[in-house]
């Protein structure tokens, strides 16, 4: 799982993009420094998002909120893109004029989706969950800890103690309050409201420790002081965020389709919905074809996938134990890979760990943690692996990434061939900015990912074609659940016992899924069935072209190559260059 940078960044961020090698091409150095503008007007509104990516120079800045902040961005960004339009009018390399086109979309599209939001919907902040994003990402133990101490100065701005500096809850509050005499105007969900209020603390407590595991000194008054004004922030939103806020999860249609735009997913919802649930049947039928023979094979009473499924989670794995099993899993994966030339594996080590109870309540999914990403100097991308979901009923236990069935699939996803791989490749290779960053989509992004499973699934154990199949079916019922959920054609706790009675997700695992579809990121999780979708024609199509002159392992390299760009980027890449170059070697 991978959220984009440029869309996200108001709040934390666990975006996913590529660097840039010293040693470039020179259209890649024209095309970064086309990109330089965009960049620049990041770091000024959401400086803790640029030093993430590695634009050095803004370590100890914050987010501008301001009075008129969203007018002033979309000023400086139709400027942006007015600059960029000109340049592509004189471009003359097509890679270059294509990484232009890139970096206008990107800014058009992000200035209409401020415009949209700042027409309909009423300015609300999760500051606590924010400002614990910018600390992970600065005190990240892969960050260089010469960098640590702007941390310091960062802490006092956010506090108010920095001459010149407003108090970020206040800066928040006023955001809203100058809001409030607006009709028309729809606020957050409730639940969403609730749930905020509810992990407050524990984000205070993952700063903190952030800040011991620093080894910074002075820190602990300005702490102090923040955690004062989160508590003021905190009753002041259930005063006045709560009764204005709705007590449906429905967005405004126009904010639910930007959405689907942003992430990459060109269909209407409808036949979203429509597609997708065929292909979740699909699966089930698979799934139910292949739960007959591991029955058979390990005397199980049933042979219903409900009940096979029940039967090989009961293979529980020690939380002491899911690092090493886990790390197993990616070496025999890699064996794998390379026994039977799949795609060609990086240099780098692949990193996994276990997630922290803050990045639990942020993120409580597996996802992929990057390092900094311009200027990256081996730094490595890290597959996290939640052990709970706070916000979970009490008492309920996430098992879903505990069982031996579910760690092949789930290691393919984030680390390799998935995301991990997707990172480490393209460090190696080198890409521009545009293509790793601007170009970012999730529904390509999200698709390689699940694509990767499916074409290491036939080298699986059973139980873990088992897994990875349950896996696919929980990505077509996203595809279908989302855009139900956000159409008011089910409720989000139907969707949530749905996925724990279709798909055998616990009650932590389809909750989290619930509230990506209702707040966290309405429209993301159609991504990955959207994404994989495509992956599967385009490289369908690659193999009707060449026939026998088809090589899956120089086709995946070349797709891994191209950097983060969105599935019809790739699929002109695919068919302009790859098969041409495939049938002149022929």
């Amino acid at each position: 799982m991978l959220r984009s940078i440029w869309k996200g960044a108001a709040v934390a961020v666990m975006a996913f993009t590529a660097t840039v090698q010293a040693a470039e091409p020179a259209w890649i150095a024209e095309s970064n420094a086309n990109a330089q503008p965009l960049l620049e007007l990041l770091a000024r509104y959401a400086p803790e998002v640029a030093a993430n990516l590695g634009v050095d120079g803004h370590d100890a800045e914050v987010r501008d909120l301001r009075p008129n902040v969203d007018q002033r961005f979309e000023s400086d960004s139709r400027k942006v893109g007015e600059q960029l339009a000109a340049q592509l009018a004189a471009a003359t390399d097509p890679r270059v004029r294509q990484d232009l086109q890139i970096l206008i979309d990107a800014e058009r599209d992000q200035r209409a989706s401020s415009e949209l939001t700042r027409r309909l919907m009423l300015p609300y902040f999760d500051v606590p969950n924010m400002v614990f994003g910018s600390f992970q990402a600065l005190l990240d133990p892969r960050v260089d800890h010469a960098r640590y101490p702007a941390a310091l100065e960062r802490l006092r701005k956010y506090t108010g103690r920095e001459p010149g500096y407003d108090p970020i809850t206040k800066l928040a509050q006023d955001r809203s309050t100058e809001r409030f005499g607006e009709t028309g105007l729809t606020g957050p969900w409730t639940v969403e409201v609730e749930q905020n209020l509810g992990n407050s603390q524990r984000y205070l407590k993952g700063i903190h420790d952030l800040f011991v595991k620093s080894g910074l000194k002075g820190y602990e008054k300005d702490l102090k002081v923040l955690e004062r004004q989160v508590a003021d922030y905190d009753a002041w939103v259930r005063k006045e965020i709560l009764p204005r806020a709705r007590t449906t999860n429905l967005l405004p249609p126009e904010i639910y389709a930007d959405n689907l735009k942003n992430v990459g997913v060109k269909m209407e919802p409808q036949a979203l919905i429509n597609r997708a649930v065929v292909g979740f049947v699909q699966t089930r039928d698979e799934l139910q074809s292949l739960a007959r023979i591991v029955a058979k094979e390990r005397g199980f009473a049933s042979s219903e996938y409900k009940d096979v499924m029940r039967e090989l989670k009961k293979q529980t794995i020690s939380n002491d134990q899911l690092l090493p099993i886990y790390n197993a899993r990616l070496a025999a994966i890699e064996d794998i890979v390379r026994r039977e030339h799949l795609i060609t594996l990086p240099d780098r080590k692949a990193v996994i760990r276990l997630a922290t109870e803050a990045e639990s309540a942020a993120q409580p999914a597996p996802h992929l943690s990057p390092p900094r990403l311009i200027g990256n100097t081996g730094e490595p991308a890290e597959f996290v692996l939640p052990l709970e979901n706070p916000n979970a009923a009490p008492g309920s236990n996430m098992d879903d990434f505990k069982f031996d069935a579910i760690t092949w699939t789930l290691t393919a996803h984030e680390a390799r061939p998935g995301h991990e791989l997707q990172f480490a490749k393209m460090t190696e290779v080198g890409v521009s900015i545009p293509r790793a960053v601007f170009a970012f989509n999730s529904a390509n992004v999200e698709g390689w990912a699940l694509y990767a499973e499916s074409f290491l699934k036939p080298y699986l154990p059973l139980e873990g074609q088992m897994g990875s199949l349950q896996m696919r079916l929980m990505r077509a019922a996203r595809a279908f659940l989302d855009p139900m959920v956000n159409l008011g054609q089910i409720t989000p706790d139907a969707a949530k016992k749905f996925l724990m009675n279709e798909v055998l997700l616990s009650e932590p695992m389809a909750k989290q899924e619930a509230d990506r579809y209702s707040f966290l990121s309405p429209g993301q999780a159609t991504s990955y069935f959207y994404g994989y979708e495509k992956q599967l024609g385009i490289r369908a199509r690659a193999e009707l072209q060449l026939g026998e002159k088809f090589d899956v392992q120089s086709y995946h390299d070349f797709v891994i190559s191209q950097g983060l760009v969105p599935p019809e980027l790739l699929e002109q890449a695919v068919m302009e260059q790859y098969v041409p170059s495939r049938t002149a070697a022929h």
